[in-house]
């Protein structure tokens, strides 16, 4: 069982709507689409090269493009308090995926990448575990 902390599942928040704050309000998205970030980060824990923590999996470098320094989303990312009314709906998503009060929505994806850009090369050659608005998983393993 996955052991995580009040930490954990703030930067497992902060994750989910740094990535996926836009696809709330999209019919094909909604909570959905905030939990399948969550199921991926999860998913990831599963293997050490990742880290064994969710804030480990978040955190590490140019994985969640929104924590990348470079990115226009990282500021109000780290500013954003729980005032927020998205951010609050992000914690709930993170919190149900961590005690397992969802379903993987994503079928076991560790990857995702957005319909906007090219597929990265490292799922040129894969089959999509499923697509939730504007996002393509995978599963690498």
């Amino acid at each position: 069982m996955l052991k995580f902390n009040e930490t954990d599942l703030m930067i497992l928040a902060r994750t989910i709507y740094g990535e996926a704050r836009g696809e709330l309000k999209l019919a094909n998205g909604g909570l959905q689409s905030l939990e399948a970030v969550a199921w991926v980060v999860k998913n990831r824990t599963r293997h050490k090269r990742f880290g064994e923590s969710i804030v480990a999996v978040c955190l590490q470098p140019w994985q969640f493009s929104c924590w990348n320094v470079n990115d226009p989303n990282r500021f109000e990312l780290l500013h954003t308090t729980l005032e927020n009314k998205i951010l609050q709906t992000c914690f709930l998503s993170a919190a149900n995926v961590l005690f397992d009060k969802v379903t993987d929505c994503t079928n076991g994806a560790d990857h995702y990448h957005s319909i906007r850009i090219k597929p990265p090369n490292w799922g040129k050659d894969l089959v999509p575990t499923a697509q939730i608005a504007n996002h393509i998983f995978y599963k690498l393993g």
